[in-house]
């Protein structure tokens, strides 16, 4: 079980995720890639990653913009198992 992280320590994780945003009990970020192609291939990526963490994004694909949304619904809330994922997501993103 995870436990809910203070607004404190989401403002300190996000300081560090800077793509990152706040939005009410999730994070958010937005990604704009080169091509509708490039973003199935993240889409792809980051779908074995939270599988492999049993911990599943909401991604919402509009072409080549793709837009993350990481809550533990199982707590009501952010976690630092939402916090590790954003930062596994922005490898990916990096990475290509």
């Amino acid at each position: 079980m995870a436990e809910l992280l203070s607004d404190e320590r989401i403002d300190e994780a996000l300081g560090h995720l800077s793509q990152w945003r706040r939005a009410g009990d999730a994070i958010e970020r937005d990604a704009e890639l080169a091509s509708f192609p490039q973003a199935i291939q993240v889409v792809n990526r980051v779908a074995e990653i939270a599988e492999s963490a049993n911990h599943h994004p909401d991604i919402d694909i509009r072409w080549r913009t793709l837009t993350f949304r990481l809550t533990t619904h199982s707590e009501g809330g952010i976690t630092e198992r939402d916090v590790s994922l954003a930062s596994e997501i922005d490898g990916v993103i990096e990475a290509l």
